[in-house]
């Protein structure tokens, strides 16, 4: 389920007056607009507001008969932004480092980085400016709202605090009260509105909103006792979408525990049955490697099944680390030899590598070309434990270990080291960049099955991790 679409579409019936009945017992949103065209004439008279401009096209009159863009109930009106509100941009003092202060009496300086994700109030600040600076920025008081008008555009805030804002801001002060202020918010977060502004913003690079042209934007004013009953249907509808969204993230993180405890049932033995007929590891690990180590203690494994062995991931493959040919040679770097990071590495089969090196680089430096099918394991700083399969030749940088020239199922082993992954990033904790060593991965204890139940053991991981992946898919 997108909760987001259903969101925008809980809003788009909001504005559509399809959301909850209309009264007729309501005041019409036709008388509520001359009052309130009543109250914007004597602000201007009494020097309170500017009177804002008008188009050659349009004019401040309710009905915008030959550009409404649905039809909305009859008690419901159109009508421009600009009408009912006081729409201005912001301005920054600059150097605004000369401006900036540490005094508690300083004046709270509103940038968008005091908003939150997803969040409807600005209630807090973290800089102030001097006193000095308000005449070069514009003075914004607790109720008015704040709209983005630079990259990310057209994202409305309720202010909670009074201060100061830079020229990254619009903001709208209510005249009388045309909208509640709830209502406000939700129209201006609608499809509707981002669509409208869209369609206005100008600019290069950076695309930004102009405060006339946000003042020409028309939107639906409904009665004002139905706003209140829309707001309350939006957010009963989006409490029941937050407890939707709250089970999704359970459902997930119990999906990803599924997996988890799938993968320990699978290297403990437990997933899938065990057949007498099956050649016993032991036989295996011998023949593919002479030299192997069976380890017959191990506190973690010891009540493996029959069958099964245990030994060390040395034992089963060969082991190499990569190298970072130098920077400072142009010559090494833009050939057709992909070169991994440990950034590259998804957890799964790696069809994408954007860097290549050179075949020069492959001749002169440590570098090493990891052939088709080698399982890959990071080694260093936050990525520890990330693993893939090249499904193609590939070199690797030196926080990349590869093995390669294993005998045995290479998904079982790619299964085997994700479920480990908790164990490789404790063997590298501490220290400013964390890391484990080729030696240390080499010397992992492995508990290895008889060749056909690894077969056995992947055909069941595939088919449970199938099922819970088209669960996850249909949140």
């Amino acid at each position: 389920m997108d909760t987001k679409a259903l969101r925008q579409k809980i809003l788009d019936l909001a504005i559509h007056g399809k959301l909850v009945p209309q009264d007729p017992n309501d005041e019409p949103a036709s008388v509520l607009l001359e009052r309130i065209r009543a109250e914007k004439e004597r602000l201007i008279k009494e020097g309170k507001i500017k009177k804002g401009k008008k188009s050659a096209k349009t004019s401040d009159k309710p009905h915008y008969e030959n550009e409404e863009p649905f039809e909305v109930p009859n008690s419901w009106e159109w009508c421009k932004l600009g009408t009912v509100n006081e729409i201005a941009r912001g301005g920054s003092p600059r150097p605004i480092k000369d401006y900036l202060t540490t005094d508690a009496n300083g004046i709270n300086w509103i940038k968008i980085g005091d908003t939150t994700k997803d969040g409807k109030y600005i209630d807090s600040v973290k800089e102030k400016i001097r006193h000095e600076g308000v005449k070069k920025s514009r003075l914004v008081h607790k109720g008015d709202f704040l709209l983005t008008n630079s990259m990310s555009f057209g994202r409305p805030y309720i202010l909670n605090v009074d201060g100061c804002i830079h020229d990254g801001w619009l903001v709208i002060s209510p005249i009388g009260e045309a909208y509640t202020s709830d209502f406000l918010y939700y129209l201006l977060s609608s499809s509707f509105a981002f669509e409208q502004f869209t369609n206005v913003a100008s600019g290069g690079v950076v695309t930004n909103l102009n405060s006339d042209k946000v003042a020409d934007a028309i939107f639906p004013l409904p009665p004002y006792g139905e706003q209140k009953r829309i707001v309350f249907e939006i957010e009963r509808c989006f409490a029941l979408i937050d407890v939707i969204e709250l089970r999704k993230t359970d459902l997930r993180e119990t999906i990803k525990q599924a997996k988890s405890k799938v993968l320990d049932l699978a290297i403990h033995g437990k997933l899938v049955l065990q057949d007498p007929n099956d050649e016993p590891a032991s036989e295996l690990l011998r023949r593919i490697n002479p030299k192997a180590e069976i380890i017959s203690d191990n506190g973690h494994y010891q009540k493996l099944p029959e069958g099964w062995c245990l030994t060390i991931l040395g034992s089963i493959g060969t082991w190499q680390s990569g190298a970072t040919p130098s920077r400072l040679r142009k010559d090494y770097y833009g050939g057709n030899i992909p070169w991994l990071k440990t950034g590259d590495l998804n957890d799964g089969i790696i069809t994408n590598i954007p860097e290549f090196i050179t075949e020069k680089a492959l001749e002169e430096t440590s570098v090493k070309l990891n052939p088709t099918d080698s399982i890959l394991i990071a080694m260093y700083g936050a990525t520890i434990g990330k693993i893939g399969i090249l499904s193609f030749p590939a070199t690797t940088n030196q926080a990349c270990c590869a093995c390669l020239d294993y005998k045995i199922d290479k998904m079982y082993i790619f299964y085997f080291l994700l479920s480990n992954r908790i164990n490789f990033v404790s063997m590298g904790g501490g220290g400013a960049q964390p890391n484990i060593s080729k030696e240390k991965i080499v010397n992992t204890t492995f508990p290895l099955p008889p060749l056909a139940e690894q077969k056995r053991i992947v055909s069941k991981i595939e088919e449970l991790f199938h099922q819970l992946d088209m669960i996850e898919e249909s949140l």
